[in-house]
């Protein structure tokens, strides 16, 4: 199948060329980004894979069905920049890739919140420049802490494990109580006790409707005094400029790690570093010694990159012969 490609990265080809040896799918490459101006680069294929990047609104849906579309393939397991009660009404089908590593988000976690702890990312520039004191690096024993874990799916009972392995005490919160989140001690509580109880606070929820603004204003002030805030999941889960207050005021968590931004569209996945970024919010967020922003790399591992290129490229065959996996599949809740 004839495939146009959006939001083309390097390593995208890489695994993607890689993985089609065995497809023999015709792809070919988009650095621009979907959305309804660019919609028209996809006249003549049946289908288009997409990344979190691109805008799949209602005006792009309805030009790329124009175009002949049938299918939209996400390398992503994340489906909140689809509208996808209009690629219902247009036909569109919507196949994801639900897992690809858990691990490789669940250790950037990690690598986050040991960061901020042992104060890597300061110490590293003091040596650089010579600078031996440790005054200011002081961080604090993982053992015995309280991590609290939003959403204990894939993602989530993987960091429970690894958490676990610190000799961390687990609290939890979903709407489904995972078997292996319960096996490693996890403790499942409402929202605002394990904001309340935890030390380090970790999100790995989908973005819904529901989520948005999970982590709010009102939520920061329930949060321990000198606790931690992890984001890996998305961006807009976290009330930004609320966090910004948070920070500033000292009195509810004192550290702040994210690999998301609520308005990462325009900043991620580019080399901004000879322009000036206009976004206040986020130029003000970089200010803090005690934050750290990833720009999104959390997935950003061999193994996962392996397998969004072998599950993605699985799906446009299924949907190719006519067997699209119900797994897979992306639909509007009914």
């Amino acid at each position: 199948m004839k495939v146009a490609i959006f939001s083309t990265q390097a390593f995208d080809r890489e695994f993607l060329d890689a993985a089609n040896s065995s497809f023999r799918h015709e792809l070919v490459y988009f650095s621009e980004r979907l959305h309804d101006q660019t919609a028209q680069l996809a006249a003549g294929f049946p289908a288009v894979c997409v990344f979190i990047t691109d805008q799949l609104d209602g005006a792009t849906l309805t030009t790329l069905s124009g175009e002949g579309v049938r299918l939209i393939a996400l390398r992503s397991a994340g489906f909140n920049n689809v509208d996808l009660a209009v690629a219902a009404r247009l036909g569109l089908t919507v196949l994801r890739v639900p897992a690809y590593s858990p691990y490789a988000v669940a250790e950037h976690a990690v690598a986050l919140m040991l960061t901020l702890n042992r104060k890597i990312h300061r110490a590293y520039n003091r040596v650089r420049e010579g600078d031996f004191q440790l005054d200011g690096l002081m961080g604090f024993d993982m053992f015995g802490k309280t991590a609290g874990i939003v959403g204990t799916g894939k993602i989530g009972a993987a960091l429970a494990q690894i958490m676990a392995g610190f000799g961390c005490n687990l609290l939890g919160f979903d709407t489904y109580r995972n078997p292996a989140c319960l096996a490693l001690g996890l403790e499942y509580v409402e929202l605002e006790r394990l904001l309340r109880d935890s030390d380090i606070v970790s999100l790995h929820c989908p973005l819904t409707p529901d989520t948005h603004y999970l982590i709010n204003r009102e939520r920061i002030a329930l949060m321990k005094r000198g606790s931690m805030l992890i984001n890996t999941a998305r961006g807009a889960l976290i009330d930004t400029a609320a966090a910004i207050e948070a920070l500033k005021s000292r009195e509810h968590f004192w550290y702040l790690g994210v690999d998301v931004y609520e308005e990462e569209g325009p900043l991620f996945f580019e080399d901004l570093s000879s322009t000036v970024i206009q976004d206040d919010v986020f130029a003000r967020l970089t200010t803090f010694p005690n934050v750290v922003v990833t720009g999104h790399q959390g997935f950003l591992t061999r193994e996962a990159l392996t397998n969004i290129a072998e599950t993605t490229l699985t799906n446009v065959s299924d949907f190719e012969a006519g067997k699209p996996r119900p797994e897979n599949r992306v639909e509007l809740a009914k």
